[in-house]
């Protein structure tokens, strides 16, 4: 509701909004992809994918579900944000070892930062859906 108004999500090129959203949050520029946004998809994925990579390269650490601690809580929701990345350093045992060294510590925050800038992305790419943003 927006002034009393119920505000009307509108498709425009097409494609469902929700599905805009889900693609773009389970695979990295997605969203943009099928919204024809070539360039912006292909930096995004390249960005994001690259982002969980290096992280995984300097050892860092990738976040179980934890409702226990709440710093655990907000980096589990970060990794979240990178989608079927998550899933696939889950299923292989990515970031699954103690954190031993200094860079490590680095890798788990652009893990984290990946993530989060994944769940930007998709929501940009949604609001490009709905109309409520212009390339």
């Amino acid at each position: 509701m927006a002034g009393g108004k119920a505000v009307e999500e509108k498709t425009v090129g097409g494609v469902s909004p929700v599905l805009v959203l889900l693609a773009g949050w389970l695979v990295p520029g997605a969203g943009h992809l099928l919204l024809r946004k070539w360039w912006r998809a292909g930096l995004l994925a390249l960005s994001i994918a690259g982002m969980f990579a290096i992280g995984i390269a300097l050892k860092g650490k990738v976040y179980q579900m934890n409702f226990g601690e709440p710093l655990d809580m907000l980096g589990s929701a970060g990794d979240l944000g990178a989608g079927l990345l998550y899933g696939l350093a889950r299923l292989l045992g990515w970031g699954q070892d103690p954190v031993l060294v200094a860079v490590a510590d680095y890798g788990t925050k652009f893990i984290v930062v990946g993530g989060l800038l994944n769940i930007i992305a998709a929501v940009d790419a949604h609001s490009l859906a709905i109309g409520r943003k212009r390339s």
